[in-house]
């Protein structure tokens, strides 16, 4: 009988329960369907600090090799290490990690040559396939000649290429606190922001995928307390967090203030047009903030909206020649790093911004955040399409209202907007609300949250 993987191919990636939903054996299958798929004569693989993850990446491997491809090892690495390798060597990849899932979990993130995105359009859903059909029929035959596997360190040489890309050398000195949660992190920042004009004061360094101090997802609250207290016990500058495979950055200013990741979107994305002449495109996605397309324009960008998700980001990217992209969940594109995310760039662009003046980072980024927002609301629904319909007759014959379903449901008044997603893998509705002002805002996300909550 065919394995069901409809449980862990996610829709731009793999990620389960380790051995429960997913194991070795499947790994290698995995790694055979990637290479048939990418039609790839070599591949590179990574992976995190996580117990399960360089057993799975092994496996992986012998999958690739038996098809014939040479495997790159990278060994422990952040995920945009990996597509840092993936760019650099000209090779699909894939990438070990469930991000900032618990200890049990893992999964792949895989890309083709230069980074380029592998989601359920892409050529996920046929590895899937494969893999579904290879664990009913057999596995694949093997190829005449095997692939060979060969070992390669790249952390000073993606430490280097994003140093050439943001020059911290002159910057005010400045003190940074870094909580690393465990994860990648703190194998990567110490040899990035090696030599700077930084005082780094490392927090949960030591590489531990069971996340004995708190989950490495720096969007909840809770787990930034920890950073919050410490910058300001240290009467430091900033603090930076990162996720489990440390593609992900969260900033926390002067006084243990949150930075939303659209303040940061709109900071990176005006130094990305003055560094390319004052004009370029940028993504944002449909959750960022108004600041992000204001301030796009006010530095002669060219704003462009997508739906929520990496895989649109990139490819959008991609199609319009963009300098940069972000997401409300603190996912930074760059053209100058294969059009792919990484949180390190966008960390150095925060300290260069800070460091190349004077004021405090809550003073610098009071301009990029202009609006009250909620935040993402989580409610549990019996029928998401069913609640959906009843915000939208709701909404949709009031004056002055638009709306629009580019992904969910968005409604705009000239004072406020929300939007509203359903989740792709619980019973959940996501709600963001963002108005001129905190009483506005409140007004409706309570009237929105009423609908919603039936």
């Amino acid at each position: 009988m065919a394995a069901d993987l409809s449980q862990i191919v996610k829709a731009y990636d793999v990620r389960g329960v380790v051995p429960d939903q997913w194991d070795e054996a499947l790994a290698e299958l995995f790694g055979a369907a990637f290479v048939r798929v990418t039609d790839a004569e070599a591949i590179v693989i990574g992976h995190d600090m996580r117990p399960s993850s360089p057993g799975l990446a092994a496996a992986f491997a012998r999958g690739a090799t038996r098809l014939g491809a040479d495997v790159t090892l990278i060994g422990l690495c952040s995920t945009d290490q990996l597509y840092f390798a993936s760019g650099q060597l000209g090779l699909p990849g894939a990438m070990f990690t469930a991000s900032h899932n618990p200890a049990r979990y893992n999964g792949i993130k895989m890309c083709r040559a230069g980074a380029a995105p592998v989601g359920q359009d892409t050529g996920l859903a046929d590895i899937r396939a494969m893999v579904e059909r290879w664990t009913e029929q057999g596995e694949p035959e093997a190829a005449a000649t095997g692939g060979t596997v060969t070992e390669r360190d790249t952390l000073e040489d993606y430490a280097a290429h994003l140093r050439s890309l943001v020059d911290l050398t002159a910057i005010r000195p400045l003190k940074v606190v870094v909580d690393a949660g465990n994860g990648m992190g703190g194998h990567t920042v110490p040899t990035v922001l090696d030599g700077l004009p930084l005082d780094v004061v490392p927090m949960y360094f030591e590489l531990d995928g069971t996340f004995p101090n708190h989950e490495a997802n720096p969007l909840d609250p809770k787990n930034i307390v920890d950073l919050q207290e410490r910058v300001r016990a240290e009467g430091a500058d900033l603090g930076l967090a990162f996720d489990g495979d440390a593609d992900r950055c969260f900033v926390v200013d002067e006084n243990g203030g949150p930075v939303s990741p659209s303040a940061i979107t709109a900071l990176v994305a005006a130094r990305e047009l003055a560094k390319h002449g004052g004009s370029g495109t940028v993504i944002h996605n449909l959750i960022t903030s108004w600041s992000v397309p204001e301030v796009v324009r006010e530095h002669g960008g060219t704003p462009v909206r997508t739906r929520v998700g990496h895989s649109f980001i990139k490819e959008e990217m991609a199609k319009s020649g963009a300098i940069f992209g972000g997401e409300h969940s603190a996912h930074y594109y760059f053209k100058d790093f294969w059009n792919a995310d990484t949180g390190m760039l966008a960390a150095l662009h925060v300290l260069a911004a800070l460091g190349g003046q004077d004021g405090p980072l809550s003073a610098l980024v009071s301009s990029y955040d202009r609006y009250a927002s909620s935040g993402e609301i989580n409610s549990t629904v019996d029928d998401q399409a069913a609640r959906l319909a009843a915000v939208k007759a709701a909404f949709g014959d009031r004056e002055g209202v638009t709306l629009d379903e580019l992904d969910g449901l968005t409604v705009t008044a000239a004072d406020w907007w929300f939007n509203v997603r359903a989740s792709n893998t619980e019973p959940l509705l996501r709600l963001n609300v963002e108005a001129r002002d905190e009483a506005a805002m409140a007004k409706v996300r309570d009237e929105a949250l009423a609908l919603i909550r039936g």
